[in-house]
């Protein structure tokens, strides 16, 4: 027993009056594995209740996540205590450089209470498909100060989370995970409304990831300059891919307008030429 304190008492490091211990170093590593081992048990419990009681995982996952950065802060600070640094005396020492530190660090705070704020409301979650800046991306994780995102090209974005909560997003999968997407098309004056109503709803109907075929509707919107303009409405929970679905619909629609002589309009306009004979006449 002696000699094992007598190893735990054995001095590594000496700084002035500051002297590192093997025990300290001990409580360190302690400290470290059992923090890992809190947070592999939390997580453990926490994908179980997931399982039998069906919660949803964006929750599960920002509450493990605030859960997370608790629990390492706790272990910083009595990692600190361990090798005897008081954490209330160096925070009050080092007032006026954290002021210093905060206006320099202005924006990436910002990022960091926004981070908080993410995942504490869950109002995005992991999963999300989300349109920020007219660029469509899928939520892949949620961090202290950015997010992990990836958009339809398949390459991954870093967005500041600060993005996130400040500007104008639309959540395609915040309230369900099926969408209403349209379709426009104008055609010519003179076509049948009704037979290109009917052609419509059918180009839609045979796509097979139509969610709800019964909810498919064709509107005649407007009167154009140039053209009858139409609308087509369906559901689809494949909101990601949709720009892919959306261009198998019109493919379909073209070939459906060709068997039935529907003609797709374009801008025309009428150019009237007067001629100097004319003029002279008229005078």
């Amino acid at each position: 027993m002696e000699k094992l304190n007598q190893i735990l008492e054995f001095e590594i490091i000496t700084f002035g009056s500051y002297t590192l211990k093997v025990v300290q170093v001990v409580s360190i590593l302690l400290i470290i594995i059992v923090t890992k081992a809190i947070l592999w048990v939390i997580k453990k419990a926490f994908f179980r209740k997931n399982k039998f009681s069906k919660i949803d995982t964006g929750s599960t996952y920002a509450l493990l996540k605030i859960i997370k950065y608790v629990v390492w802060v706790l272990a910083i600070a009595l990692v600190l205590e361990s090798i005897g640094i008081k954490v209330t005396l160096l925070l009050a020492g080092s007032a006026a450089l954290l002021v210093g530190i905060g206006l320099g660090l202005q924006q990436t705070f910002n990022d960091v209470i926004s981070g908080i704020i993410l995942l504490s409301e869950r109002s995005i979650e992991v999963g999300d498909v989300l349109e920020i800046d007219s660029d469509v991306v899928i939520i892949e994780s949620i961090g202290l100060r950015t997010s992990k995102a990836m958009n339809r090209d398949d390459i991954s974005i870093i967005i500041p989370n600060s993005l996130i909560t400040t500007s104008k997003v639309i959540n395609w999968s915040h309230q369900s995970h099926q969408t209403r997407f349209k379709i426009d098309v104008g055609v010519a004056y003179g076509s049948d409304v009704d037979l290109v109503i009917k052609t419509l709803e059918e180009s839609a109907f045979e796509h097979s990831e139509i969610h709800n075929k019964k909810s498919i509707e064709a509107r005649l919107l407007n009167f154009g300059s140039s053209s009858l303009d139409f609308k087509l409405l369906f559901f689809s929970a494949n909101i990601f891919r949709i720009g892919k679905m959306k261009s198998d619909i019109r493919r379909i629609i073209n070939k459906k307008f060709t068997e039935n002589n529907i003609v797709i309009a374009f801008p025309q306009m009428d150019l009237h030429f007067k001629s100097e004979s004319s003029e002279r006449e008229e005078n």
